[in-house]
């Protein structure tokens, strides 16, 4: 017996769209079925966000047809695509600070009789949206600034789900979450696609589309280069190709032997910081890369604001080329030689509406000024040199951060500490949110940062990476280190069974 085909809940065809002349969508095919998981992958630039916006009524395409449950419509506004059953939930999560979970739900939908909000509605709702999702534990009550990543997104979906919603787009809805809570979004997932909800799934995270997905298109440079392609059948290697246009390695660049007399650029000796963690004592040579492996909340990041001066130590010392540096001082720290690039790149590393010459001299500027006067022009060629140095792309001093992609921010922050002539560098979480092509470019960037005599210190929610980049690793665990090997000489189940092991002495 022939199987039937499943009629498309959402057919886009032929989409295009253009910006002051720069063509973003050049031919965007997209076919989604009722209660599928479709992955929608591509690299920075390939123009998802800008199709989700068409599919969100954000943006109108110049040409192309959307056909809903078979049917030709145009999604002209937000409102439209609500009004027909298309909820997005973007990478920066809207959730509105100081509102209640409830408030949050019905923002902009509230529900009011004669004028007057009808609260305790709202909350009953609120409560059966919850228990939907699996999470009847948060109270429509609370303030939605308090709640976890995890949990907001929660909120986010409620919000979907509290109109008519037959598909709801995901923008990179792991990104911020740990592995427990990655695994808890996924059954949230197929909660809803079992109530027959399509969801638009879009990851960076190649291994989750294994998990999660049902069947993949893939966009590159504007256009559909593979549609539908069933998860099973489609190898990782295939992606990578339809996604780059080339066979990206997936392997890490070979590590270079550090020799035995190289000097100690940086040494941490029982370092602690309140609560966080305690007792952390490594060296890190000329030319090494010590990576922290460990879940999230284990203290790595914390380890690496303290070494910063970002957050003040309680005990132990710090010390770069022999000479201790003062508690609790970022500024000492950075005269120092000592570069930190933050796991929140966006909020706390980069100034996003300053263009890249601002955000490569800015821990340099007094290099570039003279009393009240700053020589632009020199900060500019300077910037275009370390630019070339990091591979930005594009190589425009003067194009704002914001505009570049994920992959090109975490560059411009590495070309910033290379433009001051840091030694040590602080990488917490340096391929979050960039593609696989990118990532490439970053793994073989900080492996010749090393083999340059920088010493380097890695933090990373995925262990593999760890251990693919640094050359020793130590495994943190409820604030301490449990163990300091070699990487060669461990792999991420070995990573993880020390982790457990730890927690429980």
């Amino acid at each position: 017996m022939t199987k039937v085909e499943v009629e498309p809940l959402l057919d886009v065809r032929g989409i295009t769209k253009s910006f002051a002349g720069v063509q973003a969508l050049k031919g965007v095919d997209l076919s989604v079925r009722p209660g599928e998981v479709h992955c929608l992958l591509g690299q920075n630039g390939a123009g998802k966000s800008t199709l989700i916006k068409v599919l969100a009524g954000v943006h109108q395409p110049d040409a192309g047809t959307v056909a809903w449950e078979g049917r030709g419509v145009t999604i002209d506004s937000p409102q439209a695509a609500i009004d027909l059953g298309i909820a997005t939930m973007y990478q920066e999560l809207d959730v509105v600070g100081g509102l209640s979970v409830a408030e949050n739900i019905f923002l902009g939908h509230e529900l009011a009789s004669a004028g007057f909000t009808r609260r305790g509605e709202a909350a009953r709702r609120t409560e059966a949206l919850m228990a939907r999702l699996g999470h009847a534990g948060i109270s429509p009550n609370t303030e939605v600034g308090t709640l976890s990543a995890a949990n907001q997104q929660i909120v986010a979906m409620a919000r979907a789900l509290s109109h008519d919603i037959k598909l709801i787009v995901m923008d990179e809805p792991s990104a911020v979450l740990d592995n427990e809570e990655v695994k808890n979004l996924f059954h949230v997932v197929r909660e809803l696609t079992a109530q027959g909800i399509a969801v638009v799934y879009i990851t960076h995270r190649l291994e989750e589309i294994r998990q999660i997905g049902d069947r993949i298109t893939v966009i590159k440079d504007g256009r559909t280069t593979a549609s539908s392609l069933p998860v099973a059948d489609t190898s990782t290697h295939e992606l990578i190709k339809l996604m780059t246009g080339r066979d990206v390695a997936n392997v890490f660049p070979e590590p270079v032997p550090i020799a035995a007399d190289a000097p100690v650029v940086l040494s941490v000796q029982g370092l602690a910081s309140g609560r966080a963690f305690s007792g952390v004592t490594f060296d890190v040579r000329a030319g090494q890369i010590v990576g922290l492996a460990g879940l999230v909340g284990s203290g790595r990041s914390e380890i690496l604001e303290t070494i910063y001066g970002a957050r003040k130590a309680s005990a132990g010392s710090v010390s770069v080329s022999g000479r201790r540096l003062p508690a609790g001082s970022v500024t000492a720290a950075v005269r120092a030689g000592v570069g930190l690039s933050p796991e929140e790149r966006k909020s706390q590393g980069l100034v996003m509406s300053r263009p890249v010459y601002f955000n490569e001299t800015l821990s340099s500027f007094t290099r570039f000024a003279k009393g009240i006067f700053v020589n632009e022009a020199a900060e500019r060629e300077a910037s275009r040199k370390e630019s070339e140095a990091v591979r930005l792309h594009p190589n425009d001093p003067d194009r704002v951060a914001a505009t570049l992609s994920g992959g090109n921010q975490q560059k411009l922050l590495l070309a910033r500490w290379l433009l001051h002539g840091t030694r040590v560098l602080l990488l917490d979480e340096p391929t979050r949110g960039v593609d696989v092509g990118a990532r490439a470019e970053i793994y073989t960037l900080i492996r010749d940062l090393a083999a340059a005599g920088n010493a380097v210190v890695i933090v990373s929610s995925e262990i593999p990476e760890v251990l693919g980049l640094a050359d020793t690793v130590l495994v943190i665990g409820d604030g301490r280190v449990i163990d300091t090997l070699p990487a060669l000489q461990i792999d991420e189940h070995g990573v993880l069974d020390l982790v457990m092991k730890g927690s429980a002495a």
